[in-house]
């Protein structure tokens, strides 16, 4: 129970939407037994239907962790699409580029190995799509680049921004979390009320927040 939504409605909809096939369930089955975080059921089914959408091609992914999500832009992408992703954890890294190429997708996605917050400063070129799931208390630093590097009309996916529910109630906050959740409670302040972004906020996972960049982006 992730405390963004009823229990009923959450097993429910992950009940309705057709399980993955073959690599990416196998990523499934092998998070659960490690305990790896990736991105839940329907927010990988929204990540497929903003990028199939939004016609992305280019795509930055910050947090790769074992490659899933990677996977899943790449391949929701099509042939002309690439991905470059993010991750600092060695492990996390040698997984990746296993399963990537287990996907046949060697080609379609970059791995870069280092602290996002100092590779997005040597990034270049604009992106279609950007994905921001890496540490959840340093979103805000990462932004600026982060937008800067999206292309006008170009969408920025955040997850995780609601955090068990904690960034919602303080009830639920423990104490060891409280400077995570304050700092995504700045965040989304600052997303959703930032000069060129148009942003929703959307209760499934753990909450996703979806940002549209203005094409009359202030210069």
């Amino acid at each position: 129970m992730s405390n963004i939504t009823e229990k009923y409605v959450e097993e429910y909809i992950r009940e309705l939407l057709p399980p993955q096939g073959g690599l990416l369930a196998e990523l499934e089955n092998f998070a659960v037994e490690n305990h790896v975080p990736i991105i839940h059921k329907e927010v990988a089914a929204l990540l497929k239907v903003i990028t199939k959408s939004s016609n992305s091609k280019k795509i930055l992914e910050i947090g790769t962790a074992i490659g899933y999500s990677s996977i899943l832009l790449a391949t929701a992408a099509g042939k002309d699409g690439h991905v470059t992703t993010i991750e600092r954890n060695d492990k996390m890294i040698e997984n990746a580029l296993i399963n990537i190429e287990k996907a046949k997708l060697i080609n379609s996605i970059k791995v870069i190995q280092g602290d996002a917050q100092e590779v997005l400063g040597f990034l270049q070129g604009k992106y279609d799509l950007i994905f921001l799931d890496g540490a959840k208390g340093h979103y805000k630093e990462m932004l600026k680049n982060c937008i800067d590097l999206l292309k006008d009309g170009g969408v920025l996916i955040s997850d995780n921004i609601l955090f068990k529910g904690m960034v919602a109630n303080d009830d639920l906050v423990h104490r060891r979390q409280r400077t995570i959740v304050n700092r995504m409670r700045d965040y989304l302040q600052y997303i959703c009320n930032h000069s060129v972004l148009d942003t929703t906020i959307i209760p499934i996972g753990d909450g996703v927040a979806i940002s549209y960049k203005r094409q009359e982006e202030l210069k």
